[in-house]
C-alpha cells in the first residue's frame, strides 16, 4: 500500500490517501474524524482501517492534487551521515560510528514541489536517501525488533547546504524547503527487505548516484536500537539512512544545484521523487515566494 499527504489543487485543506493505479483515494475525508493526518493514524495504529478502502473507487488524479511532505509534520527528522562505503571514501571518513544529525519539519517539502536554493549559498548539494517511517514507538528497541516498529518506507531528497556545514553542521541541513519527502510512503507488506533496492539520483536527466540500500554500512535494524537508545521514537518521526557516493561537494568539477535544475531520486519498488530547483531571492521569505 502507497500512503500520501496532499491537498486539492485550489484547496487549502490537507489531507491523506492511498495511492492506486486509478488515482488517489482520500482517506482522510474518511477517517478524519479520528485519524486528522497520516501521522495520527499511524499513532492510532489504523493502518489496516486505510487498507479497507484500497478498493474504494479514486477520489482524485494524481494532477488533481498538490503532494506534501509524505509526514508533514514530523516529531523527530534523524539523518544518518557516511552511512554507504563509496561515500566515506569520497570524504576520507575513517570513524566506523555513524554520524547524526537532525532536520526541521519547515526544511522540508513535497514531491514536484519546488526545492529553494538559499541566496546565502552558492552550494546545495543532491544526498538521495532511504527514509524509513516509524509506526510504533518506542525506547532502547532491541535490533530484533526494529522491523516491527516501522511504517513504511520513502524517498528522500537530503539537500546540504555545504558552504554553511562545516563548523555548524546543523545549519547545514535546515534552510527551508533544502529537502523534499515523498512521494508517499510504502508499507512494508510491499518491501520485506529494504535492503535490496536500487537507489539512483538523477539532476537534469543525468545519472549522479547509483547504488544498492544493501551497500549500507549501518542496516536499518542497528540505527533504529541505535537511535531509540539515547531519544524515544514516536510515530511519523522519520529516520533518514544515508547516501550513496556521488554527491556534488566531491566532483571535478564541483556539481551544485543550480535555479532551474529538477533533481530526482528513484528507489527501487517505492517510486521517483520529483523536484524543480529555485533560488531565493536575497531578504525573501522563502516560503512565501515558493
Amino acid at each position: 500500500m502507497k500512503l500520501l499527504s496532499f491537498h486539492v489543487k485550489g484547496g487549502a485543506i490537507g489531507s491523506y490517501g492511498i495511492a492506486t493505479d486509478q488515482g488517489i483515494v482520500d482517506i482522510g475525508a474518511r477517517l478524519r474524524d479520528r485519524y486528522p493526518d497520516l501521522k495520527a493514524l499511524l499513532a492510532g495504529n489504523a493502518i489496516d482501517a486505510a487498507r479497507a478502502l484500497c478498493a474504494e473507487h479514486a477520489d482524485y488524479s494524481f494532477d488533481d492534487v498538490v503532494y506534501l511532505p509524505v509526514i508533514e509534520h514530523p516529531g523527530k527528522i534523524f539523518g544518518v551521515g557516511m552511512n554507504y562505503q563509496d561515500k566515506r571514501a569520497e570524504f576520507a571518513e575513517s570513524n566506523p560510528a555513524p554520524t547524526l544529525f537532525v532536520r526541521f519539519a519547515d526544511s522540508q517539502t513535497g514531491h514536484l514541489a519546488d526545492v529553494i536554493k538559499p541566496a546565502e549559498s552558492q552550494e546545495l548539494d543532491y544526498e538521495g536517501e532511504l527514509a524509513m517511517v516509524i509506526g510504533r514507538g518506542g525506547k532502547r528497541i532491541r535490533r530484533e525488533d526494529a522491523y516491527s516498529h516501522i511504517a513504511g518506507y520513502s524517498c528522500y531528497m537530503d539537500g546540504s547546504v555545504r558552504d554553511w556545514q562545516h563548523a555548524w553542521f546543523t545549519a547545514g541541513k535546515n534552510w527551508p524547503q533544502t529537502g523534499a519527502f515523498g512521494p508517499w510512503l510504502v508499507t512494508p507488506d510491499e518491501l520485506p527487505d529494504p535492503h535490496k533496492l536500487v537507489i539512483e539520483t538523477f539532476l537534469n536527466g543525468q545519472r549522479v548516484q547509483n547504488d544498492n540500500t544493501g551497500s549500507m554500512i549501518r542496516h536499518i535494524p542497528e540505527l533504529v536500537e541505535y537511535i531509540s537508545t539515547f531519544s524515544e521514537l514516536a510515530p511519523g518521526d522519520v529516520i533518514l539512512t544515508g547516501s550513496p557516493g556521488g554527491v556534488g561537494k566531491k566532483r571535478v568539477p564541483q556539481l551544485f544545484l543550480q535555479h532551474g535544475d529538477v533533481i530526482e531520486v528513484r528507489i527501487e519498488k517505492i517510486g521517483t521523487l520529483k523536484n524543480r530547483v529555485v533560488a531565493a531571492e536575497p531578504n525573501c521569505d522563502t516560503r512565501k515566494a515558493a
